[in-house]
């Protein structure tokens, strides 16, 4: 069965009813997965980041894809070692393995989605269920 998570307040920093806010990295940045194994998704993850103002998000490698689009504000995004600025509505292809961080450029929080394949499951002995990995703190 499908799942819905309303949003539950206006403005750039978003939050949705029944979603963890998780803290992402040392500068105050949130990472929530708005749908994800938790929901029933196993294919992707949906995943709704907030960047503070003038910060940084973490500079990040990983062996899976990235789908990301700018919601609110403007970005300087590192892609391997060239630099672009981006921002509502630009959309980025993160491929494997390729550093990558974003940049803060405003004075108002700056938030992007990012879809990614699903985290590995992890059988439980115990328990013989499957359980998702533990969020991480890093994108």
């Amino acid at each position: 069965m499908g799942v819905i998570h309303r949003r539950k307040n206006d403005g750039a920093d978003w939050e949705w009813e029944g979603v963890d806010v998780y803290s992402y990295n040392s500068n105050e940045a949130t990472k929530q997965v708005l749908i994800g194994h938790a929901d029933g998704a196993h294919n992707f993850e949906v995943r709704y980041f907030t960047i503070p103002p003038r910060g940084f998000s973490s500079m990040d490698r990983h062996a899976h894809d990235h789908g990301v689009m700018i919601v609110h504000g403007r970005s300087r995004v590192q892609l391997g070692d060239k630099f672009e600025e981006i921002g509502p509505g630009d959309v980025v292809y993160i491929p494997c393995y390729e550093p990558h961080q974003f940049e803060n450029l405003t004075d108002e929080p700056m938030t992007f989605l990012c879809i990614i394949p699903p985290k590995p499951l992890d059988v439980d002995p115990t328990l013989k269920t499957m359980t998702a990995e533990a969020p991480a703190v890093t994108g």
